[in-house]
């Protein structure tokens, strides 16, 4: 007889944490201290992310789900292109914004936080972003797809945070993400109206109930938690810790 083994190759984790060097540290203290800093009326703090969409149509209607039993699926379905949400999390007010776009483009991104910042921050004398480092998240996307006078608005109010490479985990519009994928994005949507509307949906009902991120992280967090790579990247921290 066989005994029963206590491998499971079928399940996996993925966890990156990316190449911890100077410059990961740098944007990582950054990005932390950011979060920590306290509320400001004037200055708000606001993540950014955005999120590729495959849009899937069922050939086959499903059944619906009934009390006690799953909803049902056939296993065919059309692939009808893809799409792109785009998303804003208010980290002092727990408010998020989203929006259903065809493409990412440095065009998308300079129409979205133009229309975000003009429609909820217009009296905001700066506002500190944190997004991840892509070529469209940039203020040259402001002057290349906006009107002079926005793009300059934009480049002098907004405060570019920027998240180290494989680091999107410092960014809290990630956790919002991983709440959207679970709760709205986990079935079979066919078309970029559709998507929009649950995307909506899930947004208003999230923003009624007023659940907020509550980050703990800190850069106090980080140096004790990542003190052998602060010590790789610079040997002469090691004496810092020493005398603590």
């Amino acid at each position: 007889m066989f005994k029963k083994s206590k491998l499971k190759p079928w399940l996996t984790k993925q966890w990156c944490i990316g190449q911890i060097n100077g410059e990961y540290l740098a944007k990582m203290e950054d990005v932390l201290a950011v979060y920590n800093r306290p509320v400001a009326v004037k200055r708000p703090r606001l993540c950014f992310d955005e999120r590729p969409c495959q849009l899937l149509e069922d050939v086959v209607v499903g059944l619906r789900v009934k009390p006690g039993k799953a909803a049902k699926e056939d296993n065919e379905y059309i692939r009808q292109g893809t799409a792109v949400v785009l998303l804003v999390y208010d980290y002092d007010r727990g408010i998020r914004y989203t929006q259903t776009r065809k493409r990412r483009t440095k065009a998308d991104y300079a129409e979205f936080m133009q229309q975000i910042v003009s429609t909820y921050y217009a009296d905001s004398e700066q506002i500190d972003l944190v997004q991840d480092n892509l070529n469209t998240h940039k203020y040259g996307s402001f002057y290349e797809h906006l009107p002079l006078s926005e793009a300059r608005l934009l480049s002098r109010k907004l405060v570019f945070h920027f998240t180290p490479k494989h680091g999107s985990w410092l960014n809290t519009a990630e956790i919002e993400f991983s709440a959207l994928a679970r709760q709205c994005l986990n079935r079979r949507i066919g078309s970029l109206d559709e998507l929009d509307r649950q995307v909506d949906m899930w947004t208003v009902e999230r923003n009624e109930r007023a659940v907020k991120v509550h980050w703990s992280f800190t850069v106090a967090t980080a140096e004790d938690k990542l003190k052998r790579w602060y010590e790789q990247v610079n040997p002469m921290n090691k004496s810092d810790y020493s005398n603590n």
